[in-house]
């Protein structure tokens, strides 16, 4: 049965998306810790990340800098985040978040509910900064 991640990828279930390139997407999270939070995931299935090939994995990490360089332009936080949890669905992701403490790490703290219009706003935002730096992997 294939994952959450997979049927946002598929469209299945819709996503917003910032990222698509052979190996991986990016998509914004319906949950996030602070307006930007975007997802790294590879298309490829795999439960956990010590279990991602080492090529797989250094992709991951260039696009998850790409889009931590375009949060930060964008929404000019004090950092950018990155974090790798991985319990809440069963298919390796990167959380790529703005922070400017580490409180904005704090699943506790993620939004419960966001607006469709605050999603596709933030998104946007992040596509047109990957262009303005002129990465192809920018997608809506």
């Amino acid at each position: 049965m294939p994952t959450l991640f997979t049927r946002i990828i598929e469209g299945e279930i819709p996503g917003t998306f910032v990222w698509r390139d052979d190996l991986c997407v990016a998509f914004l999270s319906i949950n996030p810790l602070r307006r930007g939070h975007t997802l790294v995931v590879p298309k490829l299935e795999i439960d956990h990340w010590i279990d991602c090939p080492p090529e797989l994995s250094n992709h991951l990490f260039t696009v998850a800098g790409h889009i931590g360089m375009a949060l930060h332009n964008v929404f000019q936080p004090t950092r950018v985040g990155l974090m790798i949890a991985g319990l809440e669905v069963p298919h390796m992701h990167i959380h790529v978040v703005p922070m400017d403490g580490m409180h904005d790490l704090d699943f506790s703290n993620a939004a419960s509910s966001v607006e469709r219009e605050d999603l596709d706003d933030a998104a946007r935002a992040i596509r047109k900064e990957l262009e303005v730096m002129g990465l192809p992997g920018a997608s809506g």
